[in-house]
Parts: C-alpha cells; structure tokens; sequence
C-alpha cells in the first residue's frame, strides 16, 4: 500500500503591515488564516464504497431474483410454521412460507409464500394448494414422507390463462393431479352411497380409474359424481356406455330368487364404481368426450336393462290378499317380463261395503310388439287391449318364489274366464283379474262344503242306521242260515251232476264230431265231383250250392250245439233253460 504523502512545512509569515501593528499594539494580534492545498485524495476513503456498491449490487439482485409473492387460506396452519415450511411442486422447492395470519372473522387463516423466480407460471387461476400431511382414509394413503420432513405446501398447476395471487387452499389433497393422463366424466345419481374420493373405478373388475369428488344439487335432488379414467381405459367410455354402483354386496331377493353380486374385496369394504358397454345396443365407436354426463345405476340389473321410450300405466284390482306383492315386482306375459309394479293401494267400496286393492302398474308396449304402430294419442293401443280382454286376457297374482312368497302378476290368456270389458278408473284403464290359484281352488273347496252342509246328513244317518240294523238281523236270522245251508246242497249236487256228464257224455260228443267232420269230408269230395261234371250256371249247381249252404249251417248248429252242451252238459237232461 502506498505510504501517504507528508504535508509541506508552513512559510514564515510575512511582516505585519501598519494597520495591524497598530491594532495589535492597541489590543493584541488576531490570527491570520492560512490556506493550505492537499494533495490526491486518501484511500482511506476507498473501502466504504466499496461496500456500498456490493451492498447495492446485492439488493438489486436479491430483488431481480425474487419471485412472486401469494397468499393461500386454509381451514388451520396444522403442521406450518413462518420461514421453515416450504412450497413444492412433484418434491421440488419453489418457494418458503414466509408468514402465517388469522383472518379477521378468525374463520380461516392466511398463509403468505414467497416462491422463487419464473414461478409465474404457477400462478394460474385455477391452480390448486394443500397441505401435504400424513393421512390414512378407507380408500387411501397419502403423506407418509412428511413424518420426517414435516408438512409442506403442495401446488397444483392449473390450465387457466388468467393470473392470480390468492387462492383457496384445498381441505385435502386433490385424488387426480392435472397433469394425469385420461379424462374426467360426470354421473348423476339419486344417492351417493358410500362413495368417496378416492374410491375405485372399475372395468371388467380391474381398476382403471378413481372418483375425484362428488356435489350435491342446489335443491338436493340428485348428487354429481366426478371420476377419472386413466389413460389408455378412457378409450373405452363410449357414448353408450353403462355406469352403475358397485359398492359392497349386492344382494337382491326377488320373486325370481336370491342374487348376489361384488366386484373386489376392496369394493365390499370402501365402495367402487364399474362401467361397461352393452352389447345389445347398437354398436357404436364414438368414444365419450370428457365431462360427458352418465347415468349412475343403482346395480349392474338396472345398468343392463334394456330401456324402452314407449311406456304406459294400467290399473289392476284384486279383491283378495296381495301379500307378498311389491312395489317393483315384475309384470310379466307368459313368462316374459313386461313391467312392473308401480304402486299399491288399498279402497274402500262404499257400494258394496267391501275393500279393494288397486295395484297400478307400468307397461313397455314395445316389448311386446303390437300388430299395428303405436299412435301418439294411443287409440291404437286400446283396442288392441280391448280386444285383448274380449279373448280373455287376464291379471293373476302368483307365487315368484316359495322361499321368500314373492308375488309377481302374470298375463295371460284365460278362455274360460268369465266375460269382462276394459274400463276405466281414475284415468288409466282397468285390466280384469283372476283371484290366485290358491284362492281359486279354495273357493271351490268352500262351495263343496257348502253343498255337503246343504245335505240331510243326520236323515241319511238315521236311515243307514236303520238299514244297518235290518241287514244284521236278517243275517242272523234262521231263515236266512237254512236258505245258505240248502243253497251249498244244491252246489253240492250241481258239482256231482257235472263231474257225471264230463265222464259219461263227453266221450259220445266227440264221437258224434268225428262223424259230422267225416260226413263233410265226404260231401266235400262230392260237390267236388259234381263242379266237374255240372256248369256253374245249371241249375244242379244251383241247387248244389243250396245244399251246401244248408249243410254248412247245419254244421254251424251242431257246433255251436257241442259247444254249448260243452259249457253247459246239465243241458242233456233239464233242456236248454231247464236250470234256471
């Protein structure tokens, strides 16, 4: 280092001139002023802007690369603390939470983040903060890396053009980032079930996808359940495509038995929803756009049931018991089904002080396919019932299942029923019915008893009673045991008589056949004889042939004769009635 230049000694001063001598004498000299030139200026001097410049080029840094400030509201700052937690994006660091304030309402709190330069482009409106703590649910976990490292602020970018610099925090962690391939849809069910985000999404019991999060209508008529489909599956959403609920077990008794069906243990325990394509529809490849809106199905019966546009309701009152009828239970036709049961009532008739059922139920004419086209006004429909009814179309409860005693509602055709027309109560039509085979038969069992109830029974017990004891006194009476004992002698005797004519007359009537075969033997030859000699038209062969006939019969005689003396050889001796 330079050494600093020494300053010059001072000149002597010069004599003092006669003003100042006198003023000097009269009151003493003043000082006089002596002007003195430095030199270059010190180095000393050097080192404090120095300083100062690299203290200025480091606040212009700092401020060059500093990046956006944003403010996030959260429902609690659990696990967050000013200048330690960090702001990250996939575990990278983008920025530090630098303050930490409860709102004014004190409903929430304000979190302050400073995040590092170029993060502007995560700062779109949509873009998406939370906490990243650890969390165990039923269908997830999620968080675990922040039990040695504490809880950060995880960032979501969005899509937005827009800007901005305040967002509201999410309560959990978002099921699908933005970045996720695949697409989202939207279903539309009734109730939620136990869905939840997070739940699985099943294809042909593979999961292939997840629900992000469910809202409920305004009003609070229908819930709105967003799932995503990862890629590639979300080919296979097509417009036509079927989504149902396949939370737990489904399990379904009805009059056609007992059913049971569960896509994964996963979705027994914590829910799930499965989609598929019918394949009795027609077949299309349009592949569903996202956000497309679906119907959520109840189950997978409802999801495949075939959906008909054409409906219509009809009313059917039944005058006995429906117990074990439903409201959902089947209408069928010879087997097929066609409908089903819509509502139940019970009536009271004021005419003929007597209780009435009447059961409404729904139709899908298209299943059945009318001979002529379905007209707006449905005319056409009516008098194809009508005439339906006039060749006995009929409603008859019957069992659907002996185990559980479901009813369903059978249509057919009755021709023996009794005659009936198509009517109306209270604007539907009214389909005649049938009381059940078992109210059938016991209808005929009660008019039975009716008719037996009707009979003189104690009159015809007194009368067997007397007949009774009448034939027991004629039987033991005397009479009637020497009429039984002079009765077996006859039999005795009749038995001796015709051992006698089995050995005695027997032999004779054998001998008399043999003659009689003999002589036709010998008339035989003789007509043979005469053929040759006589013409077919003389009248020898005519008489010939007469002859022939009268012996023929005669023969017939003797042997129905010999069969009857055969039969009946007592004949011989008493005649031909001689034993009666």
């Amino acid at each position: 280092m330079t050494e600093p230049q020494r300053p010059e000694p001072p000149a002597s001063p010069p004599p003092p001139t006669p003003s100042a001598a006198e003023g000097h004498a009269g009151g003493g000299a003043l000082p006089q002023a002596r002007v003195v030139r430095r030199g270059r200026p010190s180095l000393v001097w050097l080192l404090p802007v120095i300083a100062l410049a690299v203290g200025g080029w480091l606040v212009v840094k700092t401020l060059a690369e500093q990046g956006p400030s944003v403010s996030i509201d959260f429902e609690n700052a659990a696990g967050l603390h000013a200048g330690k937690t960090k702001v990250k994006y996939k575990d990278v660091d983008i920025g530090t939470v630098t303050r930490i304030d409860v709102s004014t309402d004190l409903d929430h709190v304000t979190v302050t983040a400073d995040l590092r330069q170029g993060s502007e482009e995560f700062l779109a409106e949509d873009t998406r903060f939370w906490v990243s703590r650890p969390r165990i649910t039923a269908s997830q976990v999620s968080g675990l890396e922040t039990l040695l490292s504490g809880a950060f602020v995880a960032v979501d970018p969005g899509s937005s053009r827009k800007q901005s610099r305040h967002f509201q925090g999410l309560a959990r962690p978002p099921v699908i980032t933005t970045d996720a391939p695949g697409r989202r849809f939207r279903l539309r069910a009734d109730t939620l079930g136990s869905l939840n985000p997070g739940t699985p999404v099943y294809y042909r019991r593979i999961q292939v996808g997840q629900v992000i999060d469910y809202t409920l209508d305004d009003d609070g008529g229908a819930v709105t359940v967003d799932v995503f489909v990862n890629s590639p599956h979300d080919k296979l959403v097509h417009t036509n495509t079927r989504f149902w609920n396949a939370s737990g077990i489904d399990l379904e008794l009805s009059a056609s038995g007992v059913r049971l069906d569960t896509q994964s243990l996963v979705s027994v325990l914590v829910g799930g929803v499965a989609f598929d394509t019918p394949a009795d529809l027609e077949a299309t490849d349009t592949v569903a756009p996202a956000d497309q809106f679906f119907p959520l199905y109840a189950n997978r019966s409802a999801a495949n049931k075939q959906v008909y546009l054409h409906k219509e309701r009809y009313l059917m009152i039944f005058n006995g018991s429906v117990r074990g009828l439903n409201v959902g239970a089947p209408v069928s036709l010879r087997g097929i089904r066609i409908g089903q049961v819509m509502d139940i009532e019970l009536d009271f008739d004021k005419q003929q002080l007597d209780f009435l059922i009447p059961v409404l139920v729904e139709v899908e004419p298209e299943r059945i396919g009318f001979p002529e086209p379905h007209s707006p006004d449905g005319q056409k429909d009516a008098r194809v019932l009508r005439q339906l009814v006039q060749r006995g179309l009929r409603a008859q409860l019957k069992t659907g299942n002996l185990l559980t005693g479901a009813l369903y509602i059978e249509l057919d055709f009755h021709p023996d029923a009794a005659p009936a027309k198509l009517t109306e109560r209270q604007g539907y039509p009214v389909v005649p019915t049938l009381p059940t085979p078992l109210e059938a038969a016991t209808n005929k069992i009660t008019a039975l008893l009716d008719k037996v109830n009707a009979l003189p029974i104690e009159g015809i017990g007194e009368d067997l009673q007397a007949a009774v004891g009448d034939a027991r006194d004629l039987l033991g009476s005397a009479e009637l045991r020497t009429a039984v004992d002079e009765l077996s002698a006859v039999l005795s005797e009749a038995r001796g008589v015709t051992a006698q004519l089995n050995s005695e007359l027997a032999p004779k009537l054998d001998a008399v056949l043999g003659s009689l075969q003999g002589t036709l033997e010998d008339a035989s030859r003789t007509l043979d004889n005469t053929n040759e000699l006589i013409g077919p038209d003389a009248p020898l062969s005519v008489e010939a042939v007469r002859t022939m006939r009268e012996v023929s019969a005669a023969a017939r005689s003797l042997r129905v004769m010999a069969d009857y003396l055969e039969r009946h050889p007592e004949a011989l001796i008493q005649g031909k009635g001689g034993g009666r």
